[in-house]
């Protein structure tokens, strides 16, 4: 049927692409979409007639994955050098395994990251880096993350910072405090939240 919708996810599966990859195509106006709330929706013959208006010529017959390849060089061209520049990222938590998985997602999304075990590693970094993000636990030994966020402000004021919580009482707490946190990943967080709240924020 024409009225049937598919949610990112879905989407993510049907084009063979990952998250930020379908992002920037809609940001890019490549990709039809609709907004709902926060949430994209997809249009599964609008899809189908996008992926069928681009398979011509030499990408006649060629898988759906390689079609959105070629979508996001034409979007590259066309918005200038600024869009070959991979956003950097700061991953800062003292558990080695969740710092391995945020660093792994995020590269494989195309992102530049560093990481940091605690949190006068992370001033060293910011000190020496340009960050386009941070994202940075809450509990870790020595410098908290709340001591890294006051620190990163005064150097970056408008670095936008997610933070790393166990509990969501915690990330109440932080934005009772006011530090302008641009948003939460909660213990244990899904990949997929990793990838559309990175997105979010960076615009892509």
């Amino acid at each position: 049927m024409d009225d049937v919708f598919l949610t990112t996810d879905e989407v993510l599966a049907y084009l063979h692409v990952n998250l930020r990859t379908v992002y920037r195509l809609i940001k890019a106006g490549q990709i039809p979409a609709v907004r709902v709330g926060r949430q994209w929706r997809f249009r599964k013959a609008d899809i189908e007639q996008w992926l069928a208006a681009r398979r011509t010529g030499p990408l006649a017959g060629v898988p759906a994955g390689s079609v959105v390849a070629a979508a996001v060089d034409e979007s590259r061209g066309q918005a200038g050098s600024d869009a070959d520049r991979r956003p950097r990222v700061l991953v800062v938590d003292d558990e080695v395994s969740i710092r391995d998985m945020l660093i792994k997602t995020l590269a494989l999304a195309e992102y530049d990251v560093d990481a940091a075990a605690d949190g006068r590693s992370a001033v060293a970094h910011l000190r020496s880096q340009t960050y386009d993000l941070l994202i940075t636990d809450l509990k870790m030994p020595g410098m908290d993350g709340l001591a890294l966020i006051h620190e990163a402000r005064r150097l970056f004021p408008k670095l936008p910072v997610v933070i790393i919580t166990a509990f969501s009482t915690e990330a109440s707490a932080i934005e009772s405090v006011n530090l302008g946190v641009s948003g939460y990943l909660t213990k244990p967080f899904r990949i997929t939240k990793i990838l559309s709240t990175a997105a979010r924020i960076l615009g892509d």
